[in-house]
């Protein structure tokens, strides 16, 4: 089964915003395009695209129809094909980071009767959310499993 392309619609490039977002999209659904991908999940893609085809031209309606079905199809490639963008996992483990660094900094800060040393964990752990994240985009690129796609 192959994947649907996306209708082009009009007046796309007179919106900055609305142009970026559907060129992620189409730059998406390239590179699904490259990689072998069973007929269930493509199934399912399709419909994603279907439902941007479908949605209506003015701007905002597209814009988050758009960003909706985007988030969709890469939750399932993430969850399913264990396919992920580029930063994927440093962005992911940069949130972890920041909870282990407020932890760290609330035991830090405690542990020493002055909570005002509690900011001293943060940069710790975003570094160390950083670093794992890093490792794992590493690896994930190394075994195929990343698209040349970075979302942000």
């Amino acid at each position: 089964m192959e994947i649907k392309a996306l209708n082009r619609r009009p007046g796309i490039d007179q919106n900055t915003k609305l142009k970026s977002r559907f060129i992620q999209f189409e730059t998406l659904l390239s590179e699904l395009k490259k990689h072998e991908i069973p007929d269930g999940i493509t199934s399912v893609i399709n419909e994603y695209i279907d439902e941007v085809n479908a949605a209506p031209d003015a701007e905002k309606e597209l814009r988050m129809q758009l960003k909706k079905s985007l988030t969709k199809i890469l939750k399932l490639i993430e969850k399913e094909l264990k396919l992920v963008t580029i930063n994927h996992y440093r962005n992911t483990y940069l949130a972890v980071g920041v909870a282990l660094g407020v932890a760290f900094g609330s035991a830090f800060g405690a542990s020493l009767g002055n909570m005002a040393f509690m900011g001293a964990g943060l940069p710790i752990g975003i570094g160390i959310g950083i670093a794992m994240g890093t490792q794992k985009d590493k690896e994930a690129k190394e075994n195929g499993k990343q698209l040349d796609l970075e979302i942000g």
